[in-house]
């Protein structure tokens, strides 16, 4: 009887799971990403193995995303249940292929910025300061809200904004946070914690493009005003 070598009888350092927290999932080969979906092997093949299998089955992950569930199941080892991990797991990645970088909304100018956040910000009781993190292209890849401070004023530290945009592989980030007065004249500490956001993202490589200061349906630009 031939000794089938489990996932766990493996040393730790050479696990897919294990790898894929420790160095991320692009270490992985197409065989061990499959494993850990696959979870388990058969009473013949590691999980490995058994993904190896499937992918020589369908030669590749391009022509296993045609696979039907009885394609699948029909692969000793496999079984209803992992052909419907496994399926679950290509749709997932074939609608978000679908999803368009062009549908990204764009800022074209502090109008565009304002007019994302303006509603949304207008009647907030605090002061919250938010980030709008741009790619290359200058589309939003998210809004994140940095911090929530009192009604006349929000403590910025540039370690979370910047944490933020790394995480998202952000290239630029407009800065914007609303002044619950309806006034959206900047502060003193407005002018100074750009200034200090503008310096460590120079440091970094990410550039502050603008700081937008949301009132009652107005707002003020720190590019346009020529602050930035």
């Amino acid at each position: 009887m031939r000794y089938r070598a489990r996932i766990k009888d493996m040393p730790s350092d050479q696990r897919p799971r294990e790898r894929l927290i420790r160095e991320g999932s692009r270490a992985l080969s197409d065989p061990e990403l499959l494993a850990i979906l696959l979870r388990t092997g058969s009473s013949e093949k590691s999980a490995v193995e058994l993904a190896t299998e499937v992918l020589n089955c369908f030669s590749g992950l391009k022509n296993l995303v045609q696979a039907g569930v009885e394609e699948l199941s029909s692969i000793k080892g496999m079984g209803p249940v992992k052909a419907a991990q496994l399926k679950a797991a290509l749709e997932i990645g074939r609608r978000l292929a679908l999803v368009s970088v062009s549908e990204r909304p764009s800022i074209r100018g502090p109008q565009d910025a304002a007019a994302m956040v303006m509603e949304e910000m207008r009647h907030l009781d605090r002061e919250h300061f938010c980030a709008l993190l741009l790619n290359t292209k200058h589309q939003v890849l998210a809004k994140e809200t940095i911090s929530i401070g009192t009604l006349n004023s929000s403590v910025v530290h540039p370690r979370e904004l910047f944490k933020a945009a790394i995480k998202r592989s952000a290239s630029a980030v407009i800065l914007v946070h609303n002044h619950p007065s309806g006034d959206p004249t900047p502060s003193r500490e407005d002018r100074e914690i750009t200034r200090r956001l503008q310096d460590a993202g120079s440091i970094i490589g990410i550039e502050v493009l603008d700081h937008i200061v949301i009132g009652d349906n107005r707002f003020i630009s720190f590019r346009d005003k020529g602050m930035l």
